[in-house]
């Protein structure tokens, strides 16, 4: 019984994951899973600065990096354009 499973299952999946694994040296160039760079401003990330808190999520974010909006001559800070469009002032 375990020499049948061995044989139908285990050394068919050894072979596939060698088989694999040299594929993917020789081929390593063209199958990349780095993604493309986009230009997108979402994709930017600045680092240090100071830090507000987001007031729709919570979540904390740099100044320089964060999306604004003036409420009442005041400049308040978001992590992303969603956060921005779902804050209405209470």
């Amino acid at each position: 019984m375990l020499r049948l499973f061995l044989i139908r299952f285990i050394l068919p999946l050894i072979a596939f994951l060698v088989i694999r694994y040299i594929l993917k040296n020789l081929l390593g160039s063209s199958g990349s899973s780095v993604p493309a760079a986009r230009d997108g401003k979402e994709d930017e990330v600045h680092a240090g600065g100071e830090l507000k808190r987001d007031p729709v999520c919570g979540t904390y974010v740099a100044v320089n990096s964060a999306v604004t909006k003036k409420v009442d001559g005041r400049e308040i800070h978001f992590c992303s354009v969603a956060c921005r469009d779902k804050y209405s002032v209470a």
